[in-house]
């Protein structure tokens, strides 16, 4: 089986191909980073715009990369949500055209769900496991019991981590995107000098609060001479990107219990989305894991943030279900892994 995987919920552009043996035949993802960067984030209308300018080419390139005709493939896969809805919808009407004129089936994925199962791809892991999903727009615990089966154990309640890295950045002057410029930043920092909050730890929840830490950041700037120093930039960032550490290292070990009680003891534990790339975070994560008995799964940088194969596998996986969905769907702006799961409360939740 082969499937063509479409990404254009943010600011990357996606195309890849996947086997049923896990083999990436191409994955190729235009980065709009420069088009946003004088904007200190992404801008959904641009965004969108180069979707569509590039989107077509992209395509075309990994088909040709995979050495197949659309003839050739099995199913069209492509992120029908959630994300900036007119990115969404240029992935959708692409990927729609493409099914209708090769008569394949069309596989609507969840973006959360191409995260998910990413593991499942890169290093062929079974179900169940648990899943820590970080990234700009979202920050959840769920319990991956099977392909469309997700039961969220934790959320954030305002803002996501990714979100909190790029604020950091955006408010120490440290370029974009966020992430990267905290983490680069913090390597020359020191930690200690200032001690930030740790929302939510020791509390018995697996919730996520990251908007009080964000604001403890401005205040700690503010209370700085100005303009600050490299060091000042440094020692802010250490210090937020430590905090956030602890946050997730006290969740994901309560998560871990929890998980393991449910599951007879079964220790499989997978960090994906965007943040998992973060090297300080994963370094963390992986002594909690070592230290509760947990193995942990980490796919590689390039298929931690966006990119189509993740999108392709997940298509795969759905096909191989039975499952796939009518020309006349409709993008989703918000789509929830886990429907059932209770509302999150928190000034601006993230569903």
């Amino acid at each position: 089986m082969k499937v063509l995987g479409i990404e254009t919920s943010c600011d990357e552009t996606a195309a890849a191909v996947v086997t049923a043996e896990r083999a990436v035949l191409s994955n190729l993802v235009l980065s709009q980073i420069d088009e946003h960067r004088i904007y200190g984030g992404v801008v959904p209308e641009i965004a969108a715009r180069s979707h569509l300018d590039h989107l077509d080419r992209l395509v075309h390139t990994a088909m040709d990369e995979a050495g197949l005709d659309y003839g050739d493939l099995d199913a069209v896969a492509v992120t029908a949500g959630p994300g900036l809805i007119g990115g969404v919808i240029v992935g959708l009407m692409t990927a729609k055209g493409i099914a209708a004129a090769a008569g394949k089936p069309l596989i609507a994925v969840n973006h959360l769900e191409g995260h998910a199962l990413t593991a499942r791809l890169t290093d062929g892991i079974d179900f169940p496991y648990l899943l820590l999903l970080v990234s700009g727009g979202h920050c959840q615990l769920l319990t991956v019991d099977g392909v469309g089966r997700y039961r969220r154990l934790g959320t954030t309640i305002d803002d996501a981590v990714g979100e909190a890295f790029d604020k950091t950045a955006k408010m120490l002057d440290l370029g974009y995107p966020g992430g990267p410029a905290v983490e680069r930043a913090a390597r020359g920092g020191d930690p200690d000098r200032f001690p930030l909050p740790r929302p939510l730890l020791g509390r018995d929840t697996l919730d996520f609060s990251f908007s009080g830490l964000k604001n403890a950041v401005r205040l700690t700037i503010q209370s700085l001479a100005q303009p600050l120093s490299d060091q000042d930039k440094a020692d802010v960032a250490a210090a937020f990107q430590l905090a956030v550490a602890d946050v997730l290292a006290d969740r994901v070990r309560r998560a871990m219990a929890h998980f393991a009680a449910h599951h007879g003891g079964i220790r499989r534990f997978v960090v994906a989305g965007g943040v998992a790339a973060n090297q300080f975070l994963g370094a963390r994560l992986g002594n909690v894991a070592d230290q509760e008995g947990f193995v942990l799964h980490v796919p590689p940088p390039a298929l931690c943030t966006d990119n189509g194969a993740m999108i392709a596998w997940a298509g795969l996986e759905r096909a191989q279900a039975g499952l796939s969905d009518p020309l006349d769907l409709a993008p989703r702006a918000r789509w929830p892994l886990d429907p059932d799961a209770a509302p999150a409360k928190g000034a601006g939740v993230k569903a």
